[in-house]
């Protein structure tokens, strides 16, 4: 194996890239590679600046500059065809065959829902027979479907090894087909530890593959087929973070910057994104409401959720409200959240992985499972929570649950009085969901990839 071969790092996306770059794994990579690393961002150039400053002047790649989008007329009218195929037989049909197959989010899917992985309406017109969906699998990773000419063209010049942030975004197909039709080497992050049991297909292709924890190695096998030789464990690197002890004069300087008193309680009240959350801000108006008439209430601090552009509108109540601050949203400040969750008080949130975030660092949390305000039938919140590891999450005892507005306030009294009260369960949940968190899995995440790379 050439040891001077590029390693091209594909952060697909800004979540995924937060755990490359926030949590050590890049900075270490680059340590053992030097000039040979390349990073590649595969999404919106804004959500980039940060991160790019970060990267001392190392050249950096965009998706615009491998895939442009002007190109001659022979590999227009290509493109055309091929996106039509995928959207026919490929990454977002396959998905869904995969959820509908296993049971994963059923019960969350309807046709033209925002989230297009669980649209309905996007499965396609192909019958829904293994042999079928069999078919379409090998065709969407085919090494002879469409690659864009200038990505094709600096692959084989260069001949990297491929590091992918998130082995599962749609942008990192061509990338997958390209490699296979090079012979290159692949390394394929699993993105977080409920991907594989809802966030589409995992290619079968791939050298390496690296999952947070036991549970999603299993899943990769039973449910993508993949050969369990190849799959590295390695914990979970946000835990690194979180690893570190905060002061809490820290703490404080953060609280106060937002108007808040440190020396108060402070809830933290976490948002999900519009798509699964679209009555998020009838429940910040109503917390608000019962904050600003209840003498005792503690302190909100709001933090939408990254993913959240439309947050100035849904958070509005809580902007200018006393005893109340909203953070901007921010995919770049996991210092900033690990402060706040080792001394703030107490974590509110529908779902996610800031659930996890919040067990990890041992605060108690109440879990919303309703939707203020929504019309009747209507079941956001609930149906937030339901995908598989999910249910093994809420039915943990780990988090109180609050399937009323009362119930919400009533979990934060509870929390705030007695907040050792389920201490033993999130260590429990966190053993078994998370692993070990010993400040080191950044650095197996890296060893996983450098062995990869050598072989």
């Amino acid at each position: 194996m050439n040891a001077d071969r590029p390693v091209w790092l594909v952060l697909a996306d800004p979540l995924s890239a937060r755990t490359f770059l926030d949590c050590g794994i890049a900075e270490r990579l680059s340590q053992r590679f030097g000039p040979r690393l390349q990073p590649v961002f595969l999404f919106r150039r804004d959500d980039t600046e940060e991160w790019s400053t970060r990267l001392n002047g190392r050249t950096i790649l965009f998706r615009e500059d491998l895939a442009p989008a002007q190109v001659g007329p022979q590999e227009r009218v290509v493109r055309r065809a091929d996106r039509w195929l995928d959207r026919q037989i490929g990454y977002y049909p396959l998905a869904l065959r995969l959820n509908l197959r296993h049971g994963f989010h059923a019960e969350r899917m309807q046709p033209g829902h925002q989230n297009w992985l669980l649209d309905s309406s996007r499965v396609g017109v192909l019958p829904r027979w293994p042999s079928v969906e069999t078919a379409m699998q090998r065709w969407h990773f085919s090494p002879r479907r469409y690659v864009p000419k200038l990505l094709a063209q600096r692959l084989r010049e260069e001949q990297p090894a491929i590091v992918f942030s998130n082995v599962q975004m749609q942008d990192a197909v061509p990338y997958i087909v390209a490699a296979r039709r090079l012979g290159l080497t692949l390394v394929g992050y699993v993105a977080s530890w409920d991907h594989t049991v809802g966030k589409g297909v995992i290619s079968p292709h791939l050298d390496r593959y690296i999952v947070q924890n036991d549970v999603m190695r299993d899943d990769l096998v039973e449910f993508h087929e993949i050969d369990p030789e190849r799959i590295v464990t390695t914990g979970w690197p946000q835990t690194d973070v979180f690893h570190v002890p905060r002061s809490r004069a820290d703490y404080d300087e953060i609280v106060g910057g937002y108007g808040l008193d440190p020396t108060a309680p402070v809830v933290m009240v976490m948002g999900n994104t519009p798509t699964n959350a679209p009555y998020e801000g009838r429940f910040v108006e109503r917390l608000v409401a019962w904050r600003a008439a209840t003498p005792t209430a503690p302190q909100l601090l709001f933090r939408p959720h990254p993913r959240d552009r439309d947050w100035r509108e849904r958070f509005a109540a809580a902007i200018d409200a006393a005893g109340s601050a909203v953070q901007k949203p921010s995919y770049t400040d996991l210092d900033r959240l690990a402060t706040l969750l080792q001394h703030g008080d107490c974590v509110v949130a529908n779902a996610g992985t800031i659930l996890l975030d919040a067990l990890v660092n041992d605060r108690p949390a109440v879990c919303v499972l309703y939707d203020e305000g929504a019309p009747p039938g209507e079941a956001w919140a609930s149906k937030n929570v339901i995908g598989k590891h999910y249910r093994e999450l809420v039915e943990s005892g780990a988090f109180l649950r609050a399937r009323t507005f009362d119930e919400v306030t009533s979990g934060i009294e509870r929390s705030l009085a007695d907040p050792r009260e389920l201490a033993d369960e999130r260590r429990r949940v966190v053993a078994s969901v998370v692993g070990p968190v010993d400040g080191r899995a950044a650095e197996r995440v890296a060893e996983a990839i450098a062995e990869t790379v050598a072989e």
